[in-house]
């Protein structure tokens, strides 16, 4: 109801179905036919400069790829390169080092516990074959 309540003093931008209604209103009526060559004018004008940009744009683009391209630089190589890069600055991580220390220390247990159960069993076999 506040929405309604504004009625032509809303600031937001327009949108969706709004925009559509915009589109649609024939404004010309309202403009001297001075007003209207000045717009058209300025129309073809942005129309030219946003052509230039784009070609521009183009160009830089393809530009970026042959110097890429002389450096030897690929997508594969910057994937390897970003990979790298992740990689060691995980590694060098206060978390990461904890957990890589636990978990060594953890598998050396492991370890240890399985070669004393290896042994024990070995041990309990060399019995029964003696008796």
């Amino acid at each position: 109801m506040e929405a309604q309540a504004q009625g032509l003093l809303e600031t937001e931008p327009l949108q969706g179905r709004d925009g559509d209604a915009v589109g649609s209103a024939d404004f010309s009526s309202m403009l001297s036919e001075e007003e209207k060559e000045e717009l058209k004018a300025e129309l073809v004008q942005l129309e030219d400069e946003i052509t230039t940009l784009r070609q521009v744009l183009s160009a830089k683009e393809r530009h970026l790829v042959e110097i890429k391209q002389k450096l030897g630089m690929n997508l594969m190589n910057e994937l390897k390169q970003n990979f790298s890069r992740s990689w060691h600055d995980m590694q060098t991580t206060t978390a990461y080092k904890k957990t890589h220390e636990t978990l060594s220390h953890a598998g050396q247990k492991a370890t240890a516990a399985f070669n004393n159960v290896g042994t024990a069993i070995s041990k309990k076999f060399g019995d029964m074959r003696r008796k």
